[in-house]
């Protein structure tokens, strides 16, 4: 049996130090992720998780790829494509051409990041009722906490955790383990990469098919130097390059457009055959696409639904999400103008404002000088003109897909697509660091280790201040209060259909259809040919029984987006309801219950209330 002056010397000088390291490693991880939670946690706050999710519940209860959240221009596209068909869709002895009689398809959200929440909702068997009497998930009585946000959030969390391993060991696979350690642990201390995780979008998700891909390539770039796995092996590798953009690309139809480096690189870089592996990386790529491509374009003739359509929001002919609540828009006048003002101010607000925080912290300044610096491994160069590949190709695709999704959270919203470089952005510029602290004189060695110190110190100042006072409320509100949200839905059978500004957490927390608010709210006498309004859904689509409206749109600003807006806009409704304290007589919701207004206004066809839900 070892003494303990022997068990003392291996884990001091012998190859137990290797285990020690590894375990404050891990307790490092689970004491940052506790704490976080503990103290940052939030609910849901953005559209692009509550839809995600919401469409998840469904494909976990077997309703098929289907949404609760329905938009105008996705009844518009149904529409259009049920009319061309033979046998319009019908429920029951009704037509139904828009399909939201009954469960309505998704035509928004590409299926990966959906169907793997869909697994996770099974597994954990949810009841989505909100609790007040669980300590963590309520407060003094009060509601605190989602549980299924926070499962949600907790497993985007181990997928961040999952992504770090996979840059560890990338960097000392390029670097050393210096570099890789270092790296990785910046990367666990970057706040950004925390709130992305928290958020329940698909980014962390995003994150590790990014960097599984970053492995393709580099993998692909040393066997076409040295080839190691026979003739079939940097066949496989072109092939699994293109099937995981494919998986990206139907995680974010953005990614997809990473195929053009990834084909680049592998014509520059494959070996003597070159064309034919980018070839098979191009014929990978389609073959993972093209089922879901075809399946959006029978149900709503556009290849990729409501999506094909984002370069046309936010632009001077469809600005804010105009687009995305339009019954029946034009889209065959617009401008070629209208498409280079858009590259044009968003390019500028990139350039200017996302890449030189790129990396979440300042450790881009290091990435950006390291450009200039030569590096004797083959690898690491051809590696980083790839990330400039990327980068170029991101820069365009989040421009031109930019939606109003990215004004209401700049910076944490599923157009943000530059993210997915940061974490090679933080190793090469943790290699630069290294570099330059190799040319520094300090005055005896242990100071090596205080300058590292204070380079991780202020890399994480973000994440530091995280856990300092004061402590923020997990309720995302405003707009987003899931008790009131559940009680509103649960006014509402199962099949019957509200209206609000923030349908995608009435689909999410109430589980009830919700159409989101059309641009007006009565016809337009002096155009009686428009159809964008709230009696072209109730009168002739399906009757909408609860109209609820947050402080989206109550707190609005008051002289644009109400009184510039017109008669018949949601502005002058709110104002003539409060002013005569009553709705207008032609509008068929008018019950309200007291104690609502003025931060809410929730109207319904009869008092609801007054009936068990």
């Amino acid at each position: 049996m070892p003494s303990l002056q022997d068990l003392l010397h291996n884990v001091v000088v012998g190859g137990g130090k290797r285990y020690v390291r590894v375990g404050l490693a891990l307790l490092a991880v689970v004491l940052v992720l506790g704490l976080y939670n503990l103290r940052a946690f939030r609910n849901m706050g953005t559209q692009e998780a509550m839809d995600a999710a919401q469409l998840a519940r469904n494909i976990a209860q077997g309703k098929g790829y289907t949404t609760l959240f329905i938009r105008p221009f996705s009844m518009h596209l149904l529409t259009q494509r049920n009319k061309a068909k033979e046998g319009a869709p019908a429920e029951g002895n009704v037509a139904d051409p828009a399909q939201i009689r009954g469960m309505h398809p998704d035509l928004a959200n590409p299926p990966v990041y959906p169907v793997v929440l869909a697994g996770l909702l099974k597994v954990c068997g949810f009841d989505y009722a909100i609790t007040t009497t669980q300590t963590f998930w309520s407060n003094s009585g009060r509601f605190w906490r989602y549980k299924p946000d926070f499962v949600i959030a907790l497993f985007n969390q181990l997928l961040f955790l999952a992504a770090i391993t996979l840059v560890f060991f990338l960097a000392r696979r390029l670097f050393d383990p210096a570099v890789a350690w270092l790296a990785s642990g910046l990367m666990l201390g970057t706040e950004l990469f925390w709130r992305f995780a928290a958020s329940g979008q698909s980014t962390m998700l995003l994150l590790v098919i990014f960097l599984g891909l970053v492995w393709c390539v580099v993998l692909l770039e040393e066997e076409a130097r040295a080839a190691k796995w026979g003739p079939l092996g940097i066949i496989i590798l072109a092939a699994l390059a293109g099937v995981v953009i494919g998986l990206g690309g139907l995680t974010r139809y953005a990614f997809g457009w990473l195929i053009i480096p990834v084909v680049a690189f592998v014509i520059v870089f494959g070996g003597r055959r070159r064309v034919v592996l980018g070839l098979i990386t191009l014929a990978a790529f389609i073959v993972v696409m093209a089922p879901w491509v075809a399946r959006n374009y029978h149900v709503s003739g556009k290849p990729f639904g409501t999506a094909t359509y984002s370069v046309v929001e936010t632009t001077m002919a469809y600005p804010e999400n105009r687009l995305q609540r339009s019954l029946d828009p034009d889209l065959g006048h617009i401008p070629l103008m209208a498409y280079w003002m858009k590259l044009n101010t968003n390019l500028r607000q990139i350039v200017t404002n996302e890449l030189p925080k790129l990396g979440g912290s300042w450790i881009t300044a290091f990435f950006l000088v390291g450009l200039l610096v030569g590096f004797r491994k083959l690898a690491i160069t051809r590696l980083r003109f790839f990330l400039l590949g990327c980068g170029v190709v991101l820069v365009f695709a989040q421009a031109l897909g930019r939606t109003q999704l990215s004004e209401e959270s700049p910076e944490i919203n599923s157009e943000n697509l530059l993210v997915l470089l940061a974490p090679l952005v933080l190793v090469y510029g943790v290699s630069l660091f290294y570099l330059l602290l190799e040319q520094m004189r300090l005055p005896f060695l242990e100071m090596r280790y205080i300058v590292i110190g204070l380079f991780s110190l202020l890399a994480c100042l973000p994440m530091i201040f995280v856990f300092l006072p004061p402590r923020p409320a997990p309720v995302a509100y405003p707009p987003y209060y899931p008790p009131a949200i559940q009680m509103v839905a649960g006014w509402l059978k199962e099949k019957e259909m509200a209206m609000s500004d923030i349908p995608w957490a009435v689909a999410w927390y109430g589980q009830r259809q919700c159409v989101w608010l059309t641009l007006r709210c009565k016809h337009d006498v002096k155009d009686p040919n428009t159809h964008e309004d709230f009696f072209a859904i109730n009168d002739y689509q399906k009757p909408i029984n609860a109209l609820y409206l947050t402080p989206q749109t109550m707190d609005a600003r008051f002289l644009s987006q109400w009184i510039r807006a017109g008669e018949q806009s949601w502005g002058s409704f709110i104002l003539e309801s409060m002013v005569k304290k009553k709705v207008p007589d032609d509008f068929p919701l008018s019950e309200s219950q007291a104690g609502w207004l003025p931060e809410q206004l929730v109207l319904t066809d009869f008092q609801r209330w007054r009936k068990a839900p």
